[in-house]
């Protein structure tokens, strides 16, 4: 089982509907932290916990997917404030699970 991190250490976390991922892979075509599974056919991230410097790919991956009618399945978290980052539809950090 894997610890949480600090906060200092990884202010972000991934939220990832796994169960409504169908596996187009745009993810993990622009950012390293996510892979495909080929025996499921759906992506997954290494980790869950992110830092300053893997938040960018992150939230390109965020952005990219186009899974539950083109919002995605991929949400990254402040935990600081707990607002959404990614992919954030409506734009006022409220976190958009389906």
């Amino acid at each position: 089982m894997t610890s949480t991190p600090p906060v200092e250490e990884k202010p972000y976390k991934i939220l990832f509907e796994g169960a409504r991922c169908f596996g187009a892979g745009k993810c993990a075509e622009v950012a390293d932290n996510w892979g495909m599974d080929f025996s499921t056919g759906l992506a997954s991230p290494k980790t869950y916990f992110l830092d300053d410097d893997e938040l960018p790919e992150n939230v390109r991956a965020a952005g990219v997917c186009p899974a539950k009618k083109d919002v995605g399945v991929i949400h990254i978290i402040d935990r600081r404030t707990g607002e959404e980052i990614a992919p954030n539809p409506d734009g006022d950090g409220t976190i958009s699970l389906g």
